[in-house]
């Protein structure tokens, strides 16, 4: 009944919605052999079990793999592994309390308004080169190195380093799609390899000659409680460098290909950039950039009559809770001015992610620049889609201003 979906068809990469609405409208649980997980399409199921204790992103704060009945990953693939394991996204209480804790820190709303201003000047320095340019690349020229550069500047990354981030973040982050191959892991491997050893150098720098970055202050931690291993400040460091802007780039493409489909929208936004704040939740709800979210079932759950086992996996669909009819008046329309839009693109429960409140200030500025500075931008060419569904976004995107 759910033959049509299909992660690994380019078909269904660029336009899964019909295949989540075939799954919406056949159950409230679906088991998909392929990758042996329960597909969870409906907006109060994902909601509810994105908060639902009895689940979690890992099992082994409480089993061994045997215990569990799940085969332990490969020995060759431990760099990865070990890097993933110890960052926040992947931990669970008390660990991951004790290192959201921290690393909270640097996204309250205080900080956050405060980079505000840095945000809008790179954000004003991308579109202006975009402009200069009369076009071109609008995911390289604006979408990608605007987060990259936020979240560095957080970290303190050398502004020359910069480039080497994004390669590594993107092996790494493939191995996040269903059944990677084993070229992708090796390739995950490798950049976790690299990317933990340059760390640990740039770790080390900050030790000896602390700054007011992010790194210097996990560094500086003295209550005991609360002190970060080595490994912990490597692992949130590169979480934070890879959620920080795999999403966000990805956000604003997809985000500007639904408004080149949707022209009538687009214009009312150029006419009142004062629908900017909901604009953005509604382009967020509509084409959701992180699609799934997976959970192991850590005790046994039921869902809609049927019994999910402990040691199975739910795939939680975002973007089809997303366009669920019984939470949301006509959820294919895309509506800038919507005011009922509780998404959960973000996610939900103590994994919601920390950086929503900077993702939408960096959403805003470039959509904002590119609004003022290039009201006529359009289209040149058709987007392909990138291989992958779980990191769902396009190769590129091509502009003329």
């Amino acid at each position: 009944m759910h033959v049509s979906f299909d992660p690994w068809s380019p078909a269904f990469v660029a336009d899964p919605y019909p295949a989540y609405a075939a799954l919406r409208a056949t159950g409230r649980a679906h088991y998909f052999e392929p990758t042996r997980q329960w597909l969870v399409p409906h907006h109060a199921d994902v909601s509810a079990l994105l908060r639902d204790r009895r689940l979690g992103r890992t099992y082994l704060h409480r089993f061994a793999h045997e215990e569990f009945g799940v085969t332990a990953p490969p020995a060759e693939h431990e760099p990865f592994h070990t890097l993933n394991g110890h960052g926040i996204l992947d931990l669970e209480a008390p660990d991951h309390t004790r290192i959201r804790r921290l690393v909270s820190k640097a996204f309250t709303p205080r900080r956050v308004e405060e980079l505000a201003p840095t945000v809008e000047r790179l954000a004003a320095g991308l579109v202006d080169d975009l402009v200069a340019a009369g076009g071109g690349d609008l995911l390289g020229a604006v979408a990608e190195p605007l987060p990259v550069a936020v979240i560095a500047e957080m970290l303190g990354v050398p502004e020359a380093d910069r480039g080497l981030l994004r390669p590594w973040s993107a092996a790494i982050c493939a191995m996040f799609e269903l059944n990677p191959p084993e070229e992708t892991a090796r390739a995950a491997v490798r950049a976790s390899v690299e990317f933990s050893a340059y760390l640990r150098e740039l770790i080390a720098a900050r030790r000896s000659d602390p700054g007011a970055d992010l790194i210097s202050g996990l560094i500086a931690a003295h209550d005991d409680e609360d002190r970060l291993s080595e490994q912990e400040i490597v692992s949130t460091c590169v979480l934070l460098l890879n959620a920080g802007h795999e999403a966000t780039v990805n956000a604003t493409v997809n985000s500007w290909r639904v408004l080149f489909e949707h022209p009538a929208q687009l214009e009312a936004l150029r006419a009142d950039r004062a629908l900017l704040p909901t604009a953005v939740e509604e382009l967020l709800r509509y084409d959701t950039p992180a699609p799934m979210f997976t959970r192991w079932v850590l005790d046994d759950v039921e869902i809609g009559g049927t019994l999910i086992p402990r040691g199975a996996q739910v795939a939680l669909l975002l973007a089809s809770a997303n366009r669920d009819p019984e939470r949301f008046t006509d959820p294919d329309r895309l509506d800038l001015s919507r005011q009922d839009n509780p998404h959960i693109s973000f996610g939900a429960g103590i994994h919601y992610c920390l950086g929503a409140p900077l993702a939408r200030v960096e959403l805003a500025a470039s959509f904002r620049e590119l609004l003022r500075k290039a009201p006529r931008m359009r289209l040149v060419a058709e987007p392909e889609w990138k291989p992958g569904y779980v990191m769902r976004g396009l190769g590129g995107l091509e502009v003329e201003i």
